[in-house]
C-alpha cells in the first residue's frame, strides 16, 4: 500500500498595523501533528482543505477555529509545493487585513500562543509552509519553484 499523501492546504497571513500574526506550534510533535512536521515552530493560521470547500471558506474556518478571528475577505497571494517525507501539499497562501477579533489560542494542544510580528523581526524557527508564503509575499512572487 502506498503511504504517500497528497493534499491541499492554506496558510493565512493576517496583517494588522504592519504586523503579521504567527502562532507557536506545540513542542510535542504528537500534539502539533502535521505530515509536514513543525513541532515548536512558528506558523500562520491555516490547515487542510476539505472536500467541496472553497479556498476562502477553508481560510475563514481554519482561522476562526484556531484564533477566534473572523475573516471578512481574503486574497490569494501565492502557491507553493511543500514536500516532507511521504507528504506533498500544495499550499495556497492567502492574505487578509479585513477581519474582526483578537487572537486566542483556541487549540492550545496544537498552537500554544499567537503573537504579532514585524516582517523585519520574525521569530525562529518558522514552519516551512508559512516561511515560504512569507518569502513569496516579500519577494512579490506568486510561485517559487521547489529546490
Amino acid at each position: 500500500m502506498d503511504k504517500k499523501k497528497i493534499g491541499v492546504g492554506v496558510g493565512v497571513m493576517l496583517m494588522k498595523n504592519g504586523k503579521i500574526l504567527l502562532g507557536q506550534r506545540h513542542v510535542d510533535a504528537l500534539k502539533a501533528s502535521s505530515e509536514l512536521q513543525g513541532a515548536g515552530q512558528w506558523t500562520m493560521p491555516g490547515g487542510k482543505l476539505e472536500f467541496g470547500e472553497t479556498l476562502e471558506a477553508c481560510a475563514k474556518r481554519e482561522t476562526f477555529e484556531e484564533t477566534g478571528i473572523s475573516l471578512h475577505s481574503v486574497e490569494a497571494i501565492c502557491i507553493n509545493d511543500d514536500i516532507a517525507g511521504e507528504a506533498h501539499y500544495v499550499t495556497i497562501g492567502l492574505m487578509s487585513s479585513d477581519f474582526d477579533g483578537e487572537p486566542q489560542a483556541l487549540e492550545p494542544d496544537v498552537i500554544t500562543r499567537w503573537e504579532w510580528f514585524s516582517p523585519d523581526d520574525l521569530p525562529s524557527p518558522m514552519y516551512r509552509p508559512s516561511s515560504k508564503v512569507l518569502k513569496n509575499y516579500i519577494d512579490k512572487k506568486f510561485y517559487i519553484p521547489q529546490k
